[in-house]
C-alpha cells in the first residue's frame, strides 16, 4: 500500500528518505511537476521506475541534486557557461546535460555517456535529496506518456499501490517541466523547452541557444507524442500575420467547423487560453459546447503554464468524449506551452 504523507512535516521527509536509501520509490513535489524518485546510484531501484511507469529503456532520466557543487561529483567538463547558469538559475527549472562520471549507472542515462542534472527549487525536494544522501533519479510521477502530475492527488490516481510513498507538497509552482540544455563542443542546444525561458538563458551567457534537430533521444520530453490525455485531443493553432479582428474571426470559424469532425459539440471539453475570450465572444457560449474552461483569467503565461497539466487532467477525467484546446503564439513561455500541447494533441487544425 502506498503511504500518502504530508511533505510539510520533517519526520515524513526523513521517512521517505529512508525509503530512497533502501531502494524504494517516492513521489515528491518539485517546482515543476511531481517526480518519481529512486536512488540514482542503485540500478535496481532505478529499474523499478521504468517498470512502474512502463517507460521505454531508451528514454534517459534526470538526476536531482541538493547542492550546486554536487554537479562535479556526477558530471565532467563543467564549462564556465554551465557555472554561470547554475549560479543564477539553480535551484530552479534548468537541467544541464553533460558528460557523465562512471558512478552513475548506465540505466539512468539510457546507455548514453551524458547525464541530465538539475537542482529543484522546492524545499521538500531538496530536503528529501539531502536526507537521502544520494542523488535522486526522477522522471514525472505518472504512467509513461500521460499527463504530468502537478498535485499529489494526480499521482495517487495513477500510481497508487505501485510505489512506496507519496510526499504531498500541494500544487506545483510552475506546472511545466524544466528547460533542458545540452552543452556540446559545437554549441549549446535546447533539448526541451520548459519553465525557464530561453531568452533569460541567452542573456546570461551572451550566446545563442541552438535548437537540437537530431533523432537521438538525449533527454526526457524529446518524443513526438507525450503528455497525452486518453481522450482524443485536438489543438487549434492561432492564426499568424493577421490583425486581432481577423484572428478572432478565424478562431470562431474553426470552432464552428468542429461540427464536421465530431458532429456533436456537446461531446467537447473546450479549453481556452483565457477567460476574456469568452467575455469578448459570446458566440462561443452559443455554440453549445459540452464544457468550457480556461487556463488563465487574463492571459497570464505563467498562470497558463502552471494550470496546463491540471486542466488537461480534469478534461480527461470528465464525461466528455473530446478535448479541444485553443493554442497560443510561440513567444517566450508560449514556446514551452505549445511544445506540450503539440505533443499532447492527436490532431492539429
Amino acid at each position: 500500500m502506498t503511504k500518502w504523507l504530508s511533505g510539510y512535516y520533517e519526520e515524513n521527509i526523513i521517512y521517505a528518505a529512508e525509503i530512497i536509501k533502501s531502494g524504494g520509490l517516492v513521489a515528491f513535489p518539485t517546482e515543476t511537476v511531481y517526480g518519481l524518485g529512486a536512488n540514482a546510484l542503485d540500478k535496481i531501484a532505478v529499474a523499478k521506475i521504468f517498470e512502474v511507469k512502463n517507460r521505454p529503456d531508451f528514454d534517459p532520466l534526470i538526476v536531482h541534486i541538493s547542492k550546486k557543487e554536487d554537479i562535479f561529483l556526477y558530471a565532467e567538463n563543467v564549462s564556465e557557461d554551465v557555472k554561470k547558469l547554475i549560479d543564477i538559475f539553480w535551484p530552479g527549472p534548468l537541467t544541464v546535460v553533460l558528460p557523465k562520471k562512471d558512478v552513475i549507472p548506465d540505466i539512468v542515462t539510457a546507455g548514453l555517456k551524458t547525464i541530465a542534472l538539475r537542482m529543484p527549487k522546492n524545499s521538500i525536494a531538496l530536503k528529501l535529496i539531502s536526507y537521502s544522501k544520494v542523488p535522486i533519479a526522477a522522471p514525472s510521477a505518472n504512467p509513461f506518456g500521460y499527463i504530468s502530475p502537478t498535485s499529489a492527488f494526480q499521482v495517487a490516481e495513477t500510481l497508487n499501490k505501485k510505489i512506496d510513498c507519496i510526499l504531498d507538497g500541494g500544487k506545483c509552482e510552475f506546472g511545466l517541466e524544466s528547460t533542458v540544455l545540452a552543452f556540446q563542443e559545437d554549441g549549446i542546444f535546447l533539448l526541451r523547452p520548459g519553465a525557464l525561458e530561453i531568452e533569460k538563458i541567452e542573456k546570461v551567457i551572451n550566446k545563442t541557444i541552438k535548437i537540437y534537430s537530431g533523432n537521438q533521444i538525449n533527454s526526457p520530453g524529446q518524443l513526438k507524442k507525450h503528455y497525452s490525455p486518453h481522450k482524443k485531443t485536438i489543438l487549434i493553432y492561432p492564426e499568424q500575420s493577421l490583425n486581432k479582428q481577423q484572428k478572432d474571426s478565424k478562431l470562431l470559424q474553426k470552432l464552428q467547423n468542429l461540427k464536421d469532425k465530431v458532429h456533436d459539440l456537446q461531446k467537447i471539453f473546450l479549453l481556452l487560453p483565457s477567460k476574456d475570450i469568452i467575455d469578448n465572444y459570446q458566440e462561443i457560449l452559443q455554440m453549445n459546447f459540452g464544457k468550457i474552461d480556461y487556463f488563465s483569467e487574463n492571459f497570464d503565461l505563467r498562470v497558463i503554464a502552471s494550470s496546463l497539466f491540471e486542466k488537461l487532467y480534469l478534461a480527461d477525467k470528465s464525461d466528455m468524449h473530446f478535448i479541444v484546446i485553443v493554442g497560443i503564439e510561440k513567444q517566450g513561455l508560449g514556446i514551452s506551452i505549445m511544445n506540450r500541447l503539440e505533443k499532447a494533441a492527436e490532431e492539429k487544425i
